[in-house]
Protein backbone atom coordinates (compact mmCIF):
# COMPACT_ATOMS: atom_id res chain seq x y z
CA UNK A 1 0.00 0.00 0.00
CA UNK A 2 1.41 3.33 -0.89
CA UNK A 3 1.83 6.78 1.24
CA UNK A 4 -1.18 8.43 -0.57
CA UNK A 5 -3.61 5.23 0.14
CA UNK A 6 -2.92 5.29 3.65
CA UNK A 7 -1.90 9.13 4.85
CA UNK A 8 -1.88 7.97 8.30
CA UNK A 9 0.68 5.59 7.85
CA UNK A 10 2.63 9.07 8.68
CA UNK A 11 0.46 11.55 9.60
CA UNK A 12 -2.52 10.15 11.27
CA UNK A 13 -3.09 8.56 14.80
CA UNK A 14 -1.81 5.35 14.06
CA UNK A 15 1.79 7.13 12.94
CA UNK A 16 4.74 5.56 15.05
CA UNK A 17 6.93 7.92 16.16
CA UNK A 18 10.39 9.03 14.43
CA UNK A 19 12.26 7.22 17.13
CA UNK A 20 10.90 3.60 16.63
CA UNK A 21 10.12 3.91 12.60
CA UNK A 22 14.29 4.33 12.68
CA UNK A 23 14.82 1.87 15.60
CA UNK A 24 13.14 -1.11 13.39
CA UNK A 25 15.21 0.35 10.25
CA UNK A 26 18.77 -0.08 12.07
CA UNK A 27 17.91 -2.95 13.54
CA UNK A 28 17.01 -5.02 10.39
CA UNK A 29 20.38 -2.96 8.71
CA UNK A 30 22.58 -6.00 7.45
CA UNK A 31 25.28 -4.10 9.54
CA UNK A 32 23.64 -3.80 12.93
CA UNK A 33 25.85 -6.13 14.53
CA UNK A 34 29.13 -4.21 13.53
CA UNK A 35 27.41 -1.10 13.95
CA UNK A 36 26.22 -2.10 17.62
CA UNK A 37 30.18 -3.50 18.15
CA UNK A 38 31.51 0.50 17.40
CA UNK A 39 28.97 1.66 19.70
CA UNK A 40 30.01 -0.64 22.59
CA UNK A 41 33.64 0.06 22.20
CA UNK A 42 32.76 4.15 22.84
CA UNK A 43 30.48 3.43 25.76
CA UNK A 44 27.47 3.82 24.75
CA UNK A 45 28.44 7.49 23.95
CA UNK A 46 25.53 9.31 22.87
CA UNK A 47 27.26 11.82 20.57
CA UNK A 48 30.28 9.56 18.93
CA UNK A 49 32.30 11.50 16.52
CA UNK A 50 32.51 9.56 12.68
CA UNK A 51 35.79 8.88 11.04
CA UNK A 52 36.58 7.86 7.53
CA UNK A 53 39.90 6.94 6.65
CA UNK A 54 42.67 4.39 6.89
CA UNK A 55 45.95 2.70 8.75
CA UNK A 56 48.18 0.27 7.80
CA UNK A 57 51.28 -1.14 9.84
CA UNK A 58 54.02 -1.49 8.06
CA UNK A 59 57.24 -3.54 8.94
CA UNK A 60 60.02 -1.34 8.40
CA UNK A 61 62.23 -3.59 7.13
CA UNK A 62 60.18 -5.31 4.61
CA UNK A 63 58.17 -3.11 3.50
CA UNK A 64 55.29 -5.92 4.20
CA UNK A 65 51.83 -4.69 4.93
CA UNK A 66 50.98 -6.50 8.52
CA UNK A 67 47.52 -5.42 8.98
CA UNK A 68 45.16 -2.97 7.43
CA UNK A 69 42.06 -1.16 8.58
CA UNK A 70 39.58 0.90 6.07
CA UNK A 71 36.68 2.49 7.07
CA UNK A 72 35.43 2.17 3.33
CA UNK A 73 34.60 -1.67 4.01
CA UNK A 74 32.53 -0.94 7.23
CA UNK A 75 28.87 -1.26 6.99
CA UNK A 76 28.10 2.41 7.64
CA UNK A 77 31.31 4.02 5.50
CA UNK A 78 33.17 5.15 8.80
CA UNK A 79 34.82 4.24 12.09
CA UNK A 80 32.70 5.87 15.47
CA UNK A 81 34.87 7.12 18.28
CA UNK A 82 33.46 8.62 21.77
CA UNK A 83 33.08 12.27 22.03
CA UNK A 84 34.95 12.51 25.30
CA UNK A 85 32.28 15.40 26.54
CA UNK A 86 32.82 15.78 30.32
CA UNK A 87 29.16 17.12 31.00
CA UNK A 88 26.79 14.15 32.51
CA UNK A 89 23.99 16.57 30.32
CA UNK A 90 25.34 16.03 26.92
CA UNK A 91 27.44 12.32 27.12
CA UNK A 92 26.67 10.15 30.18
CA UNK A 93 28.85 7.89 29.05
CA UNK A 94 32.15 10.10 28.26
CA UNK A 95 31.06 11.98 31.54
CA UNK A 96 31.20 8.49 33.79
CA UNK A 97 34.77 7.91 32.45
CA UNK A 98 35.75 11.88 32.82
CA UNK A 99 34.42 11.46 36.43
CA UNK A 100 36.60 8.00 36.80
CA UNK A 101 39.72 9.82 35.87
CA UNK A 102 39.18 13.00 37.92
CA UNK A 103 38.59 10.09 41.17
CA UNK A 104 41.68 8.53 39.97
CA UNK A 105 43.51 11.93 39.37
CA UNK A 106 42.66 13.11 43.23
CA UNK A 107 42.94 9.53 45.03
CA UNK A 108 46.74 9.57 44.01
CA UNK A 109 47.47 13.39 45.14
CA UNK A 110 45.54 12.01 48.71
CA UNK A 111 47.20 8.55 48.81
CA UNK A 112 49.57 8.15 46.40
CA UNK A 113 49.30 5.90 42.87
CA UNK A 114 49.75 6.71 39.10
CA UNK A 115 53.39 7.78 39.98
CA UNK A 116 52.75 9.77 43.09
CA UNK A 117 54.70 8.12 46.48
CA UNK A 118 52.62 6.89 49.00
CA UNK A 119 53.99 8.60 52.07
CA UNK A 120 52.26 11.48 50.47
CA UNK A 121 49.08 10.73 52.58
CA UNK A 122 51.37 11.61 55.86
CA UNK A 123 51.54 15.08 54.34
CA UNK A 124 48.92 17.83 55.83
CA UNK A 125 46.09 18.16 53.88
CA UNK A 126 42.73 19.67 53.94
CA UNK A 127 39.49 19.98 52.18
CA UNK A 128 38.02 23.07 51.58
CA UNK A 129 34.82 24.70 50.25
CA UNK A 130 34.63 28.50 49.05
CA UNK A 131 31.47 30.05 48.16
CA UNK A 132 30.16 33.57 46.68
CA UNK A 133 28.43 35.88 48.99
CA UNK A 134 24.81 36.59 48.86
CA UNK A 135 23.85 39.10 46.03
CA UNK A 136 20.03 39.00 47.34
CA UNK A 137 17.86 36.25 49.62
CA UNK A 138 16.74 33.39 47.74
CA UNK A 139 14.51 30.57 48.39
CA UNK A 140 16.38 27.92 50.07
CA UNK A 141 16.15 24.64 51.41
CA UNK A 142 16.44 24.36 55.61
CA UNK A 143 16.82 21.77 57.75
CA UNK A 144 17.75 21.16 61.38
CA UNK A 145 17.89 17.66 62.92
CA UNK A 146 16.46 15.67 60.02
CA UNK A 147 13.59 18.21 60.03
CA UNK A 148 12.59 20.41 57.23
CA UNK A 149 12.67 23.85 57.99
CA UNK A 150 10.41 27.10 56.48
CA UNK A 151 12.46 28.88 53.72
CA UNK A 152 12.77 32.58 55.27
CA UNK A 153 9.97 32.88 57.79
CA UNK A 154 9.61 36.71 59.19
CA UNK A 155 7.55 37.13 62.61
CA UNK A 156 6.04 40.83 61.66
CA UNK A 157 6.37 39.78 57.41
CA UNK A 158 6.90 42.82 55.64
CA UNK A 159 7.20 43.87 52.28
CA UNK A 160 10.33 45.56 49.92
CA UNK A 161 10.34 48.61 48.03
CA UNK A 162 8.69 46.72 45.23
CA UNK A 163 5.84 45.38 47.17
CA UNK A 164 7.32 42.25 47.44
CA UNK A 165 7.18 40.00 50.34
CA UNK A 166 10.89 39.92 51.86
CA UNK A 167 10.22 36.32 53.32
CA UNK A 168 8.99 33.24 52.68
CA UNK A 169 7.16 31.25 55.37
CA UNK A 170 6.60 27.52 52.62
CA UNK A 171 8.84 24.61 53.04
CA UNK A 172 9.78 23.60 49.74
CA UNK A 173 11.03 20.19 48.88
CA UNK A 174 13.94 19.02 47.00
CA UNK A 175 12.57 19.28 43.38
CA UNK A 176 10.52 22.29 44.17
CA UNK A 177 11.33 24.52 41.20
CA UNK A 178 11.44 27.83 43.36
CA UNK A 179 15.09 26.81 44.94
CA UNK A 180 17.76 29.03 44.26
CA UNK A 181 15.48 31.69 42.79
CA UNK A 182 15.01 35.37 43.97
CA UNK A 183 12.55 36.13 46.70
CA UNK A 184 12.36 39.59 45.04
CA UNK A 185 14.08 39.64 41.57
CA UNK A 186 13.96 43.37 41.69
CA UNK A 187 16.17 43.48 45.11
CA UNK A 188 18.59 40.83 43.69
CA UNK A 189 21.62 42.35 42.81
CA UNK A 190 22.23 40.96 38.75
CA UNK A 191 25.16 42.83 38.13
CA UNK A 192 26.84 42.28 41.06
CA UNK A 193 26.32 38.43 40.70
CA UNK A 194 27.46 38.33 36.79
CA UNK A 195 30.74 40.16 37.76
CA UNK A 196 31.67 38.05 40.83
CA UNK A 197 30.90 35.20 38.29
CA UNK A 198 33.24 36.29 35.84
CA UNK A 199 35.71 37.34 38.08
CA UNK A 200 35.76 33.55 40.73
CA UNK A 201 38.51 32.56 38.33
CA UNK A 202 40.98 35.38 39.49
CA UNK A 203 39.73 35.31 43.04
CA UNK A 204 41.00 31.56 43.20
CA UNK A 205 44.38 32.73 41.82
CA UNK A 206 44.64 35.79 44.40
CA UNK A 207 43.82 33.46 47.26
CA UNK A 208 46.43 30.84 46.46
CA UNK A 209 48.62 33.53 46.41
CA UNK A 210 47.03 35.34 49.94
CA UNK A 211 47.58 31.85 51.43
CA UNK A 212 51.50 31.41 50.62
CA UNK A 213 51.49 35.17 52.56
CA UNK A 214 49.39 33.92 55.25
CA UNK A 215 51.11 30.61 56.28
CA UNK A 216 54.46 32.69 55.80
CA UNK A 217 53.82 35.31 58.19
CA UNK A 218 51.77 32.74 60.59
CA UNK A 219 55.13 30.61 60.97
CA UNK A 220 57.04 34.13 61.15
CA UNK A 221 58.92 33.94 57.97
CA UNK A 222 59.42 36.04 55.10
CA UNK A 223 57.62 34.60 51.99
CA UNK A 224 60.96 33.60 49.82
CA UNK A 225 61.93 31.92 52.74
CA UNK A 226 58.07 30.06 52.86
CA UNK A 227 58.58 29.73 49.25
CA UNK A 228 62.10 28.17 49.94
CA UNK A 229 60.51 25.07 52.32
CA UNK A 230 57.08 25.10 51.34
CA UNK A 231 55.45 24.02 47.92
CA UNK A 232 51.52 24.56 48.14
CA UNK A 233 49.69 21.95 45.81
CA UNK A 234 45.94 21.97 45.30
CA UNK A 235 43.17 20.46 42.96
CA UNK A 236 39.63 21.91 42.92
CA UNK A 237 36.09 21.87 41.03
CA UNK A 238 33.78 24.65 40.83
CA UNK A 239 29.90 23.32 41.62
CA UNK A 240 27.29 25.85 40.46
CA UNK A 241 24.80 26.37 43.08
CA UNK A 242 20.82 26.47 42.50
CA UNK A 243 21.05 30.72 42.41
CA UNK A 244 23.52 30.33 39.59
CA UNK A 245 26.72 30.93 41.12
CA UNK A 246 29.92 28.53 41.39
CA UNK A 247 31.52 27.55 44.60
CA UNK A 248 34.65 25.66 44.84
CA UNK A 249 35.22 22.46 46.35
CA UNK A 250 39.60 22.07 47.04
CA UNK A 251 42.01 19.33 48.35
CA UNK A 252 44.64 21.63 49.63
CA UNK A 253 48.25 19.76 50.25
CA UNK A 254 51.72 20.99 51.34
CA UNK A 255 54.57 19.47 50.51
CA UNK A 256 58.25 20.14 50.97
CA UNK A 257 59.61 22.41 47.98
CA UNK A 258 60.69 19.05 45.49
CA UNK A 259 56.97 18.09 45.57
CA UNK A 260 54.92 15.16 46.82
CA UNK A 261 58.37 12.81 47.52
CA UNK A 262 59.40 15.64 49.39
CA UNK A 263 58.13 16.18 53.40
CA UNK A 264 57.39 19.33 54.38
CA UNK A 265 59.15 20.99 57.32
CA UNK A 266 57.51 20.22 61.10
CA UNK A 267 56.01 23.80 61.33
CA UNK A 268 54.09 23.35 58.25
CA UNK A 269 51.00 21.70 59.95
CA UNK A 270 47.76 20.93 59.05
CA UNK A 271 47.01 23.00 61.70
CA UNK A 272 48.32 26.00 60.32
CA UNK A 273 47.10 25.17 57.06
CA UNK A 274 43.56 25.14 58.64
CA UNK A 275 44.38 28.29 60.02
CA UNK A 276 45.74 30.84 56.89
CA UNK A 277 42.54 29.84 54.84
CA UNK A 278 40.31 31.91 56.55
CA UNK A 279 42.62 34.90 56.81
CA UNK A 280 43.21 34.31 53.49
CA UNK A 281 39.76 34.13 51.76
CA UNK A 282 38.65 37.62 53.88
CA UNK A 283 41.98 39.51 52.67
CA UNK A 284 41.00 38.62 49.06
CA UNK A 285 38.90 41.46 46.89
CA UNK A 286 38.90 42.92 43.29
CA UNK A 287 37.83 46.05 42.49
CA UNK A 288 36.14 46.34 39.04
CA UNK A 289 35.99 49.57 36.66
CA UNK A 290 33.47 52.61 37.60
CA UNK A 291 31.02 52.52 35.32
CA UNK A 292 27.29 53.45 35.04
CA UNK A 293 26.85 50.53 37.44
CA UNK A 294 29.11 51.76 40.35
CA UNK A 295 32.44 50.05 41.17
CA UNK A 296 32.51 47.18 42.87
CA UNK A 297 34.66 45.39 45.51
CA UNK A 298 34.34 41.45 45.16
CA UNK A 299 35.61 38.97 47.32
CA UNK A 300 34.61 35.45 48.79
CA UNK A 301 31.38 34.74 50.82
CA UNK A 302 30.67 34.37 54.29
CA UNK A 303 30.33 30.57 54.54
CA UNK A 304 33.55 28.84 54.10
CA UNK A 305 34.15 25.08 55.01
CA UNK A 306 37.82 23.94 56.16
CA UNK A 307 38.45 20.30 57.68
CA UNK A 308 41.68 17.67 57.37
CA UNK A 309 41.59 14.46 55.23
CA UNK A 310 42.37 11.53 57.25
CA UNK A 311 43.71 8.32 56.42
CA UNK A 312 40.01 7.09 58.01
CA UNK A 313 36.98 8.88 58.34
CA UNK A 314 36.06 9.99 62.06
CA UNK A 315 33.95 12.65 63.54
CA UNK A 316 36.54 15.33 62.79
CA UNK A 317 37.85 14.97 59.37
CA UNK A 318 36.83 13.34 56.09
CA UNK A 319 38.87 9.83 54.52
CA UNK A 320 40.20 10.32 51.56
CA UNK A 321 37.94 8.15 49.31
CA UNK A 322 35.22 10.31 50.04
CA UNK A 323 36.50 13.85 49.34
CA UNK A 324 38.04 12.40 45.82
CA UNK A 325 34.18 10.76 45.37
CA UNK A 326 32.65 14.20 46.40
CA UNK A 327 35.20 16.10 43.98
CA UNK A 328 35.06 13.63 40.99
CA UNK A 329 30.90 13.72 41.65
CA UNK A 330 30.91 17.38 40.74
CA UNK A 331 33.13 17.47 38.00
CA UNK A 332 30.70 16.09 34.97
CA UNK A 333 28.31 18.83 36.38
CA UNK A 334 27.79 22.17 34.66
CA UNK A 335 26.09 25.48 34.38
CA UNK A 336 23.11 23.38 33.44
CA UNK A 337 22.41 22.28 37.29
CA UNK A 338 21.34 25.92 37.87
CA UNK A 339 18.46 26.15 34.93
CA UNK A 340 20.39 27.31 32.27
CA UNK A 341 21.86 25.07 29.10
CA UNK A 342 24.84 23.29 28.49
CA UNK A 343 26.00 25.17 25.16
CA UNK A 344 27.10 28.63 24.15
CA UNK A 345 24.34 31.12 22.55
CA UNK A 346 24.73 31.62 18.74
CA UNK A 347 22.58 31.37 15.74
CA UNK A 348 18.73 31.11 16.26
CA UNK A 349 18.84 29.03 12.84
CA UNK A 350 21.51 26.12 13.49
CA UNK A 351 22.85 26.80 17.22
CA UNK A 352 26.24 27.67 15.68
CA UNK A 353 26.67 23.82 15.84
CA UNK A 354 25.26 23.06 12.43
CA UNK A 355 21.60 21.90 13.13
CA UNK A 356 18.35 23.39 14.32
CA UNK A 357 17.88 24.66 17.79
CA UNK A 358 15.09 27.26 16.58
CA UNK A 359 16.46 29.59 19.71
CA UNK A 360 19.48 31.75 20.68
CA UNK A 361 21.07 34.30 18.73
CA UNK A 362 19.00 35.85 16.17
CA UNK A 363 22.20 36.30 13.46
CA UNK A 364 23.51 35.26 10.37
CA UNK A 365 25.67 32.05 11.21
CA UNK A 366 28.76 31.07 9.26
CA UNK A 367 27.84 27.31 9.00
CA UNK A 368 24.43 27.45 8.05
CA UNK A 369 24.52 31.03 6.34
CA UNK A 370 21.03 31.62 7.30
CA UNK A 371 19.88 34.91 8.20
CA UNK A 372 17.74 35.21 11.41
CA UNK A 373 14.99 38.07 12.18
CA UNK A 374 17.07 40.37 13.88
CA UNK A 375 20.25 41.04 15.95
CA UNK A 376 19.41 40.18 19.76
CA UNK A 377 18.35 37.03 22.02
CA UNK A 378 15.31 36.18 21.99
CA UNK A 379 15.59 34.87 25.84
CA UNK A 380 11.66 34.38 26.06
CA UNK A 381 12.86 31.12 23.92
CA UNK A 382 15.07 29.91 25.89
CA UNK A 383 14.38 26.92 28.06
CA UNK A 384 15.38 28.59 31.26
CA UNK A 385 14.41 29.62 34.28
CA UNK A 386 13.42 33.24 35.15
CA UNK A 387 16.85 34.02 37.35
CA UNK A 388 18.84 32.30 34.32
CA UNK A 389 17.39 34.58 32.08
CA UNK A 390 18.05 37.86 33.93
CA UNK A 391 21.40 36.44 34.40
CA UNK A 392 22.21 35.83 30.85
CA UNK A 393 20.35 39.16 29.66
CA UNK A 394 22.81 40.85 32.49
CA UNK A 395 25.53 38.84 30.99
CA UNK A 396 24.66 40.22 27.52
CA UNK A 397 23.79 43.65 28.60
CA UNK A 398 27.15 44.21 30.60
CA UNK A 399 29.20 42.44 27.65
CA UNK A 400 28.32 45.21 25.34
CA UNK A 401 30.08 47.87 28.07
CA UNK A 402 33.96 48.64 26.86
CA UNK A 403 35.20 48.51 30.12
CA UNK A 404 33.79 44.93 30.93
CA UNK A 405 35.28 43.75 27.20
CA UNK A 406 37.86 41.76 28.44
CA UNK A 407 35.37 39.79 31.00
CA UNK A 408 34.06 38.12 27.32
CA UNK A 409 30.23 37.93 29.45
CA UNK A 410 28.31 37.62 25.97
CA UNK A 411 30.18 34.03 25.10
CA UNK A 412 30.27 33.01 28.28
CA UNK A 413 26.23 33.85 29.11
CA UNK A 414 25.00 30.30 28.96
CA UNK A 415 27.19 30.06 31.53
CA UNK A 416 26.07 33.04 33.38
CA UNK A 417 29.47 34.87 33.40
CA UNK A 418 31.57 32.04 34.38
CA UNK A 419 34.45 31.44 32.39
CA UNK A 420 37.06 29.74 34.75
CA UNK A 421 37.99 26.24 34.61
CA UNK A 422 35.71 23.52 36.36
CA UNK A 423 38.16 21.18 37.23
CA UNK A 424 42.29 21.87 37.75
CA UNK A 425 44.76 21.59 39.69
CA UNK A 426 48.15 22.35 40.34
CA UNK A 427 51.44 21.46 38.79
CA UNK A 428 52.58 18.69 41.16
CA UNK A 429 49.73 18.17 43.10
CA UNK A 430 49.50 14.02 41.27
CA UNK A 431 49.44 12.52 38.03
CA UNK A 432 47.31 14.54 34.61
CA UNK A 433 44.53 13.62 32.71
CA UNK A 434 45.88 13.53 29.77
CA UNK A 435 48.50 10.79 31.36
CA UNK A 436 45.41 9.02 32.27
CA UNK A 437 44.01 8.62 29.29
CA UNK A 438 47.08 7.80 27.28
CA UNK A 439 47.63 4.60 29.34
CA UNK A 440 43.60 3.57 28.71
CA UNK A 441 45.16 4.12 25.11
CA UNK A 442 48.00 2.18 25.41
CA UNK A 443 46.42 -0.96 26.96
CA UNK A 444 43.97 -0.85 24.40
CA UNK A 445 46.63 -0.81 21.31
CA UNK A 446 48.26 -3.60 23.22
CA UNK A 447 44.97 -5.69 23.29
CA UNK A 448 44.62 -5.01 19.77
CA UNK A 449 48.18 -6.06 18.76
CA UNK A 450 47.20 -9.11 20.70
CA UNK A 451 44.00 -9.99 18.80
CA UNK A 452 45.73 -9.81 15.60
CA UNK A 453 49.10 -10.93 16.42
CA UNK A 454 50.98 -7.54 15.72
CA UNK A 455 54.81 -6.85 17.30
CA UNK A 456 55.06 -4.66 19.78
CA UNK A 457 55.74 -1.22 18.16
CA UNK A 458 58.83 -0.98 20.84
CA UNK A 459 60.96 -2.94 19.05
CA UNK A 460 60.96 -0.31 16.33
CA UNK A 461 60.54 -2.54 13.61
CA UNK A 462 56.97 -1.56 12.71
CA UNK A 463 55.35 1.67 10.75
CA UNK A 464 52.14 2.99 11.64
CA UNK A 465 50.88 4.99 8.30
CA UNK A 466 47.06 6.72 9.21
CA UNK A 467 44.67 9.20 7.36
CA UNK A 468 41.35 10.31 9.16
CA UNK A 469 39.09 12.93 8.16
CA UNK A 470 35.78 14.17 10.63
CA UNK A 471 32.66 12.78 8.29
CA UNK A 472 30.56 13.70 11.04
CA UNK A 473 28.63 12.86 14.65
CA UNK A 474 25.91 12.26 16.52
CA UNK A 475 22.86 9.17 16.28
CA UNK A 476 19.82 9.19 14.34
CA UNK A 477 16.40 8.98 16.66
CA UNK A 478 16.50 5.06 16.59
CA UNK A 479 20.62 4.74 16.84
CA UNK A 480 20.29 7.26 19.77
CA UNK A 481 17.52 5.03 21.88
CA UNK A 482 19.42 1.48 21.11
CA UNK A 483 23.09 3.24 22.71
CA UNK A 484 21.44 4.46 25.24
CA UNK A 485 19.87 1.05 26.39
CA UNK A 486 23.72 -0.05 25.54
CA UNK A 487 25.37 2.45 27.89
CA UNK A 488 22.92 1.65 30.61
CA UNK A 489 23.74 -2.24 29.97
CA UNK A 490 27.52 -1.79 30.39
CA UNK A 491 26.86 0.77 33.49
CA UNK A 492 25.03 -2.17 34.90
CA UNK A 493 27.77 -4.63 34.53
CA UNK A 494 30.20 -1.89 35.99
CA UNK A 495 28.45 -1.86 39.16
CA UNK A 496 27.76 -5.26 39.74
CA UNK A 497 31.84 -6.21 38.60
CA UNK A 498 32.57 -3.28 41.00
CA UNK A 499 30.02 -5.10 44.04
CA UNK A 500 31.78 -8.32 43.34
CA UNK A 501 35.47 -6.57 43.78
CA UNK A 502 34.28 -5.19 47.25
CA UNK A 503 33.22 -7.94 48.55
Amino acid sequence: MNEEANPASTNGPDAHPEWLTDMVRVLNDPGYERWRSMVAATGGCSHPVHLAGESHVIDAATGEVLHSYRTADEPSGHLLVACGNRRASVCPACSEVYQADTYRLIRAGLSGGKGVPEQVSEHPRVFATLTAPSFGPVHTLRGRNGKTLRCRPRKNGGTCSHGNPVGCPEVHGTGDQLLGQPICPQCYDYPGAVLWQAHAGLLWHRFTLGLRREMAKLAGISRTSFARQVRLSFAKVAEYQRRGLVHFHTVIRLDGPQGPADRPPAWATTDLLSEAIPLAVRAVHISTPDSEIGARLLGWGDQLDVRPILLFRDLDGLSEEAVAGYIAKYATKGAEASGTVDHRLSCGTCGGRGRPSGWGLLVTCARCKGTGLKPGLDLEALPVTDHARRMIRTCWDLGARPEFAGLRLRPWAHMLGFRGHFSSKSRRYSTRLLDLRQARTDHRAKEARERYGLPDPGEETTLVLAHWRFAGSGHTPGEAVLAEQLRQRIELARKIAAQRTAE
